[in-house]
């Protein structure tokens, strides 16, 4: 778990999102479901309770009337939901970015980063890899650069991220650096990026099927059983 240290920049908007979510999130916890959540999400979190089609309901209700964000909204809103412990904060945030993440420049991904690498887990760290860093590298190409980084570093989230990030390019993916960065981490010892080996080849065979046929049956020596099964899965 890393701390945040990015500074919070003002923002009006972010503010009055703020005063009420921490009003109407609360409002609607439920203990019980709280610690079923916590102990199937494996007690990276605290939670409210709050089920996914009622809390997206409430999130309605706080963003009524709300203007549109620019970066320093959305900058603003997603660090101080991700500075609240609940994660049901956390997960209005990367619903927020989601919609909001063609307002965010380049400039943007140093946050995703902070966000995929603070009260890590697949729930946030998949919906920020393929919602948010990958529009903005699809906007920006020379982010894949970055990508290329990521691969290797020794966070395990953000080699999950930068596998993950292209999952909804479809014909736009550039395949070369997919296979390359299954190649880079195949021998991976953690499951959560074995998997996502397997799932992000998977996703590419809907594209090209022979493509990831081919690739599969070239690496087998190197991709685990795991990632070779997740890649074949509909094939």
């Amino acid at each position: 778990m890393c701390r945040m240290t990015h500074v919070v920049p003002r923002s009006d908007l972010a503010g009055t999102v703020m005063d009420r979510l921490v009003v109407v999130y609360p409002a609607a916890a439920d203990a019980d479901r709280a610690a079923k959540a916590a102990a199937y999400m494996k007690g990276v979190a605290p939670f409210l309770g709050i089920p996914t089609p009622e809390r997206r309901k409430l999130s309605r209700t706080v963003l009524a009337g709300t203007p549109r964000p620019d970066e320093a909204d959305c900058t603003a809103v997603a660090l101080r939901c991700w500075a609240l412990p609940e994660r049901e904060y956390h997960y209005f945030a990367a619903d927020y970015l989601r919609r909001h993440v063609g307002r965010c420049s380049s400039g943007f991904l140093p946050v995703a980063r902070r966000l995929v690498t603070t009260v890590p887990w697949w729930d946030t760290v998949d919906v920020l890899a393929v919602h948010v860093v990958g529009p903005l590298v699809a906007a920006d190409p020379a982010l894949g650069a970055v990508m290329d980084e990521w691969i290797d570093d020794e966070d395990v989230w953000v080699v999950r991220t930068a596998l993950l990030h292209q999952l909804r390019f479809r014909a736009a993916t550039d395949s070369g650096r997919l296979f390359d960065h299954c190649l880079r981490q195949a021998g991976h010892p953690d499951f959560f990026v074995r998997k996502a080996i397997g799932w992000a080849l998977r996703q590419y065979a809907a594209t090209d099927p022979d493509a990831v046929r081919q690739f599969v049956d070239g690496a087998r020596d190197r991709l685990s059983p795991l990632s070779a099964r997740e890649a074949l899965k509909h094939l």
